[in-house]
């Protein structure tokens, strides 16, 4: 009995230690610098992701990929077991969420936009520019973001968590976007929705011209299966759309046609909906009233300054990240940039305004949530433009600690997985970007990422960074 026992006490003791371990392939290995069951990052300056101020010299305790102890350096004792990560001059954030990112690259085919999958180099870019979850918001590759999915949460390749939305769901006739999926009426919608959802897509996106029809039936068979819908849109106002349901509306209020007087049912001009925003009072009564009704109908809004960041007086590739690029690629976007440089003043205006609206609907409570839409003149490269899109929310005005909130908490409240990650509390899961600086100081300092954790193991964010140079635009 005694022996049946002592068996049976082993079993349970090796389920409990399993639980906890996490297997990683010979691909990931290398990246991996922490990887003990408990782990303390001392005499720390800690941003919690709340957006209350950063505090200094704090100490935090991991256990078995959870946060065990957060507190003052001086009341915490550290274990005896626990391996020691000296914070002295660094910033400890929680891991980012960010919500509007793709598996894809602009490239150019001829006369045509076109995109292509990078299933090698994003996912590693996102997690060593702190991303630790991320929601795909549009796939051209779906059958491919859920197997990178998948192939992450086994530990036999590099990324976040994901959250992967299927094809955009777009009407034919507008954009000439050979990777872009389309679909006829409202019933073809549904059918999109249904067979997407059955294969592992958790939520889906509308974009430029689906028509309000297509959008009500994606919202109703989306919300029956307790999954969200986003939109960047056009046909679609963002008052007719919060009214149908939306969850999310993407790009602030770049792509909003409300103000168009111009425009006509289930139908959108690209150029018109642009003047009518460049000429739309920053304090319009219109825009306060668009932000009120759409807070009441508790839609939140994506940032995602990075894709719309003007040229002029501005870095090539937003956060750098030049070397990550292909020579070919490398070239075509120093080309496009030499050559815009002080033609682009009425886009360095309308930015300047999205960033005051962007603002104003965080001020007036709104759920604002960020991303970086890798996608445009190719400028935009992931993991660093995780870094640009918060030193360009500090300078629309937020505080670092709410830049941080932003990318972290409101966007796990946005997924439903506050209860899990988003702010460094005890009992999360220790999902957490140990920098080497004060970005409280200067929010540049966001870029000298140096840990990434997940799940409590801690990746070397400059040799994952490193890792890719040359990579972007070929895979």
């Amino acid at each position: 009995m005694k022996k049946t026992s002592l068996v049976l006490s082993l079993l349970l003791l090796g389920i409990t230690a399993n639980t906890f371990a996490q297997q990683f392939s010979s691909q990931v290995t290398p990246f991996i610098k922490v990887n003990a069951p408990r782990v303390a990052i001392t005499h720390v300056k800690l941003i919690d992701g709340t957006g209350n101020p950063a505090k200094a010299d704090q100490t935090v305790i991991i256990n078995n990929g959870k946060i065990e102890q957060v507190g003052d350096a001086k009341r915490i004792a550290v274990p005896s077991d626990a391996q020691v990560i000296n914070g002295t001059g660094k910033t400890l954030t929680p891991g980012l969420v960010m919500l509007h990112e793709h598996m894809y690259y602009t490239v150019m085919d001829g006369g045509f936009f076109n995109i292509a999958e990078m299933p090698f180099s994003f996912p590693r870019l996102y997690l060593a520019g702190g991303a630790t979850t991320i929601r795909t918001a549009g796939s051209i590759e779906p059958q491919t973001d859920l197997t990178i999915k998948r192939l992450i949460s086994e530990g036999k390749t590099l990324g976040p968590d994901m959250d992967v939305t299927a094809p955009y769901i777009e009407e034919a006739g507008g954009y000439d976007i050979p990777a872009l999926n389309t679909v006829k009426g409202p019933e073809d919608a549904l059918a999109t929705v249904k067979f997407w959802a059955d294969r592992g897509c958790t939520s889906f996106k509308m974009y430029v011209h689906a028509t309000k029809a297509d959008m009500a039936a994606v919202i109703k068979e989306a919300h029956k299966r307790h999954m969200k819908v986003t939109g960047h849109i056009g046909a679609v106002t963002y008052r007719e759309a919060a009214e149908l349901g939306i969850d999310d509306l993407e790009h602030g209020f770049m792509a909003s046609g409300d103000f168009d007087t111009l425009k006509t049912d289930d139908k959108t001009n690209d150029n018109d909906e642009r003047l009518s925003l460049l000429k739309l009072d920053v304090n319009s009564p219109k825009m306060k009233s668009l932000q009120q009704f759409m807070i009441s109908k508790h839609v939140a809004l994506t940032s995602t300054l990075t894709v719309f960041e003007p040229y002029t007086g501005h870095e090539m590739v937003p956060g750098g990240g030049e070397d990550a690029l292909i020579i070919e690629a490398k070239d075509k976007v120093q080309k496009i940039w030499q050559a815009s440089q002080n033609r682009d003043q009425a886009s360095a205006v309308l930015f300047k305004k999205n960033q005051r609206w962007e603002k104003m609907y965080y001020d007036m409570g709104g759920l604002l949530v960020a991303g970086t839409d890798p996608t445009g003149a190719g400028r935009v490269v992931s993991g660093y433009s995780n870094h640009r899109e918060i030193e360009l929310l500090v300078d629309a005005g937020f505080t670092p600690e709410q830049a941080i909130k932003i990318c972290t908490l409101n966007g796990a409240i946005y997924l439903g997985r506050n209860a899990e990650i988003g702010t460094i509390v005890v009992g999360k899961k220790a999902d957490l970007v140990l920098t080497d600086g004060d970005i409280t100081e200067d929010i540049k300092n966001i870029r000298k990422t140096e840990l990434v954790f997940k799940n409590g193991i801690g990746f070397d964010s400059q040799k994952i960074f490193d890792s890719v140079k040359g990579h972007v635009g070929m895979n």
